[in-house]
């Protein structure tokens, strides 16, 4: 794992416009001086030695309390993290709802073995590494499989991709190349299923000093190796860019506590039963993914209302009305692949809650085409054989968590099924339907938003014509 914080430097214009240049702690420092005075920023500026630059930023936090964490929030770091795991990834996504940034897709990135973090730094006990490892190469095999399957099925039957025939008749070198990569997109989108957790990605984020101490503050508190790791190179980048803010950049007794308590009530959960999805005799591995949607509308709003906000909603970065943007939503899927899940949390608005509790595993078998071919009979008894993999492996996930093992996270795949709830309000999960059915969608989350909208028109139909749902059409 490396992690490595990037200054901003100004550009060729501002340096020309002879543009302020600050730090990011002398940033916050002279935003801090607005709280004492109204001199503005010239006469700010103007006690700033640019050759003493800590020695500006000492001086004005000798008048102000630096430790006061709204001070930290206007000093933006970033940061560039590379090899942490899957699972880490989309746990620093749930921690960091103010973040922006980007990660390693793996809808657009092949794997293989050599993308596997070795288990001694991820927790793994000794006496369960061999089984670990092998568990592991046996889900990376599969995937391997999986994506040829799959590919192979798209160039026998270009039809299940959903692109345009024109298109893939075209014999030009520019339409040949985009239908390439269509189906290269459509083998990754259901092979990524049987992807570890453990395997590296990388993370780019950017946000504020204070959110980069909150984030180091649960991860250094975590019971993991890797997070805490993490915690610590993240803790080292920020003494070169805001040494100051960062007293609160620390495991806590409460944070550690409060990880304890939520870890147990899963503990308890799972020791409680097993889900029927993961036993052996099992007749599918896939929890079936219900939506649910709760609506609770300000006093006065009415249908109409919801209606009258969204005339004027031309895209989904349009206007939308106070009516909508008032009313509180909850949505939530009794299980979503843990690949799913790493898009679905990118959203930052609300609060998100997933327990890391495996309810069932999802491979893609609901995508098969139908059909007597014998070609398309034998794809589909490879993808039924491989499903018993990523099943058995997720079983021995929730199992581990029954019996108190925190590292039992590296041993979910990709297609680990679990309970995932947002909470926001009605016109930010409008735009996520619309966003997350558009071109491009993944068309698992597709259905899971297509399915929430059907709640939504049952309660609203009156809304339907104005809500820009798409069907996933590839792009």
């Amino acid at each position: 794992m490396n992690v490595t914080q990037v200054s901003l430097r100004p550009t060729e214009a501002a340096i020309a416009a002879n543009a302020p240049a600050l730090t990011p702690e002398l940033l916050a420092a002279s935003g801090a001086r607005y709280s004492r005075n109204n001199e503005g920023l010239d006469t700010i500026l103007a006690k700033i030695d640019p050759k003493r630059l800590d020695s500006s930023v000492d001086s004005i936090f000798k008048m102000i309390d630096y430790g006061h964490q709204s001070i930290a929030d206007m000093a933006p770091v970033a940061m560039f993290m590379d090899d942490m795991s899957q699972w880490l990834a989309y746990t620093i996504w749930s921690l960091s709802p103010l973040a922006g940034g980007q990660e390693s897709s793996t809808r657009y990135i092949k794997m293989g073995e050599e993308s596997m973090i070795d288990p001694e730094s991820l927790g793994i006990p000794a006496d369960l590494r061999g089984e670990w490892s092998d568990e592991m190469a046996a889900c990376m095999a599969a995937y391997s499989e999986s994506l040829a399957t799959w590919t192979a099925l798209s160039e026998d039957m270009p039809s299940v991709m959903r692109v345009p025939d024109d298109l893939v008749d075209d014999p030009s070198d520019k339409a040949q190349k985009k239908v390439k990569r269509l189906r290269r997109n459509y083998g990754f989108d259901r092979a990524r299923y049987y992807l570890s957790s453990a395997a590296k990605t990388n993370v780019m984020m950017i946000m504020s000093a204070r959110a980069w101490a909150t984030l180091c503050q649960h991860l250094a508190s975590h019971p993991l190796p890797e997070p805490r790791e993490l915690a610590a190179q993240i803790r080292e980048q920020l003494t070169l860019c805001a040494p100051r803010l960062i007293k609160h950049a620390s495991s806590k007794p409460y944070t550690e506590q409060g990880i304890a308590q939520d870890f147990e009530r899963l503990r308890r959960q799972a020791a409680a039963k097993t889900p029927a999805c993961l036993r052996p005799d099992a007749a599918a591995s896939e929890c079936e993914p219900t939506a649910h949607l709760t609506i609770a509308a300000p006093n006065g709003v009415s249908a109409s209302d919801f209606a009258e906000d969204l005339r004027f909603h031309e895209n989904r970065y349009a206007w939308i009305g106070s009516s909508l943007q008032r009313t509180s939503v909850s949505f939530s899927w009794d299980a979503v692949a843990l690949a799913e899940l790493r898009d679905l949390n990118r959203h930052r608005t609300g609060t998100k809650f997933c327990p890391y509790r495996p309810v069932g595993f999802y491979s893609a078998l609901d995508a098969f085409p139908s059909g007597d071919e014998p070609a398309l009979k034998d794809a589909q008894a490879t993808l039924h054989r491989l499903d018993k993999i990523g099943r058995r492996v997720t079983a021995r996930a929730h199992d581990l968590l029954a019996e108190g093992d925190p590292s039992y996270v590296y041993w979910m795949p990709l297609g680990a099924q679990l309970p995932f709830e947002h909470t926001t309000t009605a016109d930010k999960f409008i735009y996520e339907a619309e966003l997350r059915t558009g071109v491009g969608a993944h068309y698992r989350y597709a259905q899971h938003l297509h399915d929430a909208l059907a709640l939504w028109y049952d309660a609203y139909p009156e809304t339907r014509e104005f809500i820009l749902e798409g069907t996933a059409e590839p792009e």
